[in-house]
C-alpha cells in the first residue's frame, strides 16, 4: 500500500477549518481501515501566513489526531506557492499526494476514484468538475472564456480542473525541477507528461467563510496563466504593428494620389482619431511587453518561493 498525503493550503480559514479537519481525518481513517492507503498516510495543512486563528486551529487538530501535520509559512506567499510548499515538504515521505482546498467545495469522496486511477498506473489524476451549476452566470461565462483563451494561446490545460489532483512521488519530483517564480500549477503539471487521467466530481457550495478569490484576484490569476505560458500576446502585438504599418502605407499612397489630383483633404477628425487610436495601442502594447519584462526580472532575482516558519510532524 502507498502512503498518501493530503495537502491543503489555508489562508484565513478559521470558519471552515474545524469541519474540514473533521471530515478529512474521518476520510483518511476510513481509507486506512479499508486498506486503500498505508497507515503512515497524513494530512498536511499549509498555513499561508493567515491573519486569523488558522494556525492555532491547525495546532489543535495536530494535538487531537496524529494524522494531522501543519506547515506554517513565514508570510503570505499566495495559493500556488502554498501548494508548492506543501508538496515539496512532504514529497520524501509520500508515495502519492492529493491537493485540495480547505473550503470543502471539492468532493473528498472523489479521492477513491483518484486511487482507482492510480491503481491503473496513472501518475497524475485530475479532479474535473461535472458542471458549474454552483457558480454565478458571470463566473461560468468568464471561466469558459478563460479556458478557450488558454487553448487558443496553445496552453495545455485541463478543462474545468482547478488544483484538486493526485500526483505520484515521481510526478512531484519532476515538478520540483520546475523553478518558475511565477507559478501557475494548472499549466505546469500537464507539462510533466506522465500518464494521466481525470475523475469527474460535483463541486459543492462553500461550507462557510468568504471566497479567497474575488473578481480582481481571478482576473490576476488568469493573466498570470496567460503570460506564464504563452508568448502569443507579444506576437499579436507584432502582427498588429505590421497591419497598422501596411494600412499607413496604403493611406500614404491614397493621400499622395489626392494631392496629385489637386483635391483638398479636410481630414482633421480622422487625423485626431488616428492619433488617439495608435497612441492607445502603443501604450497597451508597451504594458503587455512590460509584463513579460517584469516576469523576467522576478525570475532573474531567484528569490525563494516560500520560507517555512514551523513544521508540525
Amino acid at each position: 500500500m502507498e502512503c498518501l498525503y493530503l495537502v491543503i493550503p489555508c489562508y484565513n480559514e478559521e470558519a471552515v477549518l474545524p469541519e474540514t479537519g473533521k471530515r478529512l481525518t474521518e476520510k483518511l481513517h476510513t481509507l486506512i481501515r479499508d486498506g486503500k492507503v498505508s497507515g503512515q498516510s497524513r494530512i498536511a495543512f499549509v498555513d499561508d501566513g493567515s491573519k486569523d486563528r488558522t494556525w492555532a486551529l491547525i495546532e489543535e487538530l495536530h494535538a487531537h489526531d496524529g494524522l494531522v501535520q501543519g506547515i506554517r509559512l513565514s508570510r503570505n506567499e499566495g495559493h500556488q506557492n502554498a501548494l508548492l510548499a506543501g508538496l515539496m515538504t512532504v514529497k520524501d515521505q509520500a508515495d502519492i499526494t492529493v491537493t485540495l482546498d480547505a473550503d470543502l467545495q471539492d468532493d473528498i469522496d472523489a479521492i477513491d476514484g483518484f486511487l482507482e486511477k492510480r491503481g491503473e498506473g496513472c501518475d497524475v489524476v485530475y479532479g474535473v468538475r461535472n458542471s458549474r451549476a454552483s457558480d454565478t452566470v458571470f463566473k461560468r461565462k468568464t471561466a469558459v472564456c478563460f479556458y478557450r483563451l488558454m487553448q487558443t494561446l496553445g496552453v495545455d490545460i485541463v478543462y474545468n480542473h482547478a488544483d484538486y489532483r493526485l500526483m505520484s512521488r515521481r510526478a512531484v519530483e519532476a515538478l520540483s525541477r520546475f523553478r518558475e517564480v511565477n507559478l501557475f500549477l494548472r499549466g505546469i503539471v500537464p507539462l510533466i507528461g506522465f500518464r494521466s487521467d481525470t475523475v469527474p466530481y460535483e463541486r459543492h457550495e462553500r461550507f462557510a467563510g468568504q471566497s479567497k478569490y474575488p473578481l480582481h484576484k481571478m482576473l490576476a490569476f488568469a493573466w498570470e496563466g496567460v503570460t506564464s505560458f504563452s508568448v502569443k500576446p507579444i506576437r499579436l502585438i507584432a502582427a498588429t504593428g505590421a497591419i497598422i504599418f501596411s494600412v499607413s502605407i496604403l493611406m500614404l499612397l491614397y493621400f499622395l494620389f489626392l494631392f496629385l489630383q489637386g483635391k483638398t483633404v479636410a481630414g482633421w477628425t480622422s487625423i485626431v482619431i488616428s492619433i488617439w487610436a495608435i497612441g492607445g495601442l502603443q501604450i497597451l502594447s508597451t504594458g503587455i511587453i512590460g509584463e513579460y519584462i517584469g516576469k523576467i526580472y522576478l525570475e532573474a532575482k531567484g528569490r525563494p518561493q516560500y520560507l517555512i516558519d514551523q513544521y508540525l510532524q
